[in-house]
């Protein structure tokens, strides 16, 4: 039985679903591959590591695969930066050097928070599989500034190869490290972790997604189906909810407050002295049932305790601002945001007022205002919290602005982050009204 034999026993009792390996993936010549791997001691500093001098290297053609991409956030509050393995060229179009620079390009604006990182193994082939002595050089160049933040790595849709890249790589990959790995089955079982609405889970993915649980008896028929769920009519939302509705429906339902009522709370419990001096706030991310038990109890009405715990109040702030159904910025000013590089210094400070005071709704930019005035608190004391007005563009910026898509390209992460602190370093040029 091929489906019972792709069953790969983990240890511990746990058991992981095995892609057939008749689909031309890596697992057809890995043998042949690890046979070649590199002998030398894995603790040897002889490893080629990558050129760190490459700052300015343009990688918008390496973008335009789409292999790297950034979703939002998960329940955890966490930036989430997805890999989809079936999206890699072939070996003689993309450069894997150049394709480890363009990952720690793209990762070195997210390793100063926490962030988690998803791996479509499906579509890896012998075609375009990286070498042995390429991961273990990859493993290398990502070093403790990678991995120190980096809170889940979920490997969906795991293999025989993964199995034995991990055997190999086990002696020196720390115990924490390891811990922060998670074989994901199936998208049903990421969806536990993950909005799965938030992710362009690529064709092939969701194919062999299907493929997979048709195939396993061990899944009834109803998870069989397609992992996002029917789209059925959204609940009518309760009169007193606040996370994923709209500012007018918050204002309309809170006696005609224009700042909702949690974010207020929010920000006065984060302005106190003790926690606008946290080394790392809002970079943090908070327990995964602690925030929802908050959320559910902010939509039924009821009041809410941090406990003194300032990261929740600020995973709860971000969480609020990423899921209204539209952001602050509105759809309609995304593009021009994303345009920010493109105007010249000089007229900046004029375009960005129009923007704002001008196209902006009235009760955007009171919102806008509120949290902008409460982040300088934050940027004032940032010897202490190490939150300069770049970092907190790095946190705020996707939470502020994103398209109607929901995705993050990123080639639109540099200007929404620099739009952002541009606000945020000039908020009293900007805020006059």
């Amino acid at each position: 039985d091929l489906l019972q034999d792709d069953v790969v026993s983990l240890g511990g009792g746990l058991d992981y679903l095995e892609s057939p390996v008749s689909d031309g993936t890596i697992e057809d010549n890995f043998e042949a591959e690890l046979l070649n791997a590199p002998t030398r001691a894995f603790d040897s500093l002889s490893y080629p590591f990558v050129d760190e001098d490459e700052d300015e290297e343009d990688f918008s053609d390496v973008s335009t695969y789409g292999i790297v991409e950034v979703v939002g956030d998960d329940t955890a509050g966490r930036r989430v930066i997805v890999v989809s393995a079936c999206r890699l060229p072939g070996n003689k179009e993309l450069d894997h050097q150049r394709l480890l620079r363009y990952l720690m390009y793209t990762l070195d604006k997210f390793v100063e928070q926490d962030y988690s990182l998803v791996y479509f193994h499906h579509g890896l082939t012998s075609k375009n599989k990286p070498t042995i002595s390429w991961l273990w050089q990859a493993y290398c160049a990502f070093d403790r500034k990678y991995k120190k933040n980096l809170k889940a790595l979920y490997l969906v849709h795991p293999t025989n190869f993964i199995r034995i890249i991990w055997k190999i790589f086990r002696a020196v990959i720390s115990v924490k490290f390891g811990r922060k790995m998670m074989y994901v089955n199936c998208l049903n079982e990421l969806s536990q972790y993950l909005n799965l609405d938030q992710i362009s889970i690529p064709q092939p993915v969701l194919e062999h997604d299907e493929r997979l649980m048709a195939k396993n008896s061990r899944f009834s028929s109803s998870s069989a189906a397609a992992p996002s769920p029917p789209h059925t009519p959204a609940p009518t939302p309760l009169p007193t909810q606040q996370f994923g509705v709209s500012l007018q429906f918050i204002k309309e339902n809170h006696q005609g407050e224009v700042i909702p009522p949690l974010v207020r709370q929010c920000v006065e419990f984060l302005s106190s002295p003790d926690a606008l001096e946290t080394e790392g706030l809002f970079r943090r991310s908070a327990n995964v049932s602690v925030v929802k038990e908050l959320q559910a109890k902010v939509n039924q009405g009821l009041p809410i305790d941090f406990n003194g715990d300032v990261h929740i109040a600020a995973v709860l702030l971000k969480t609020f601002l990423r899921e209204l159904e539209e952001p602050i910025m509105t759809f309609d000013l995304y593009d021009e945001i994303t345009q920010f590089q493109s105007i010249s210094k000089d007229e900046r400070p004029r375009h960005v007022k129009i923007l704002i005071l001008e196209k902006l709704p009235e009760d955007n930019y009171q919102v806008l205002k509120y949290i902008v005035r409460f982040l300088s608190k934050v940027m004032d004391r940032c010897d202490l919290n190490k939150m300069t007005s770049f970092n907190l563009a790095v946190v705020f910026g996707p939470n502020l602005v994103w398209s109607q898509s929901g995705q993050l390209s990123l080639s639109a992460i540099a200007p929404i982050n620099m739009f952002t602190d541009f606000v945020l370093v000039h908020h009293d040029q900007i805020f006059i009204i």
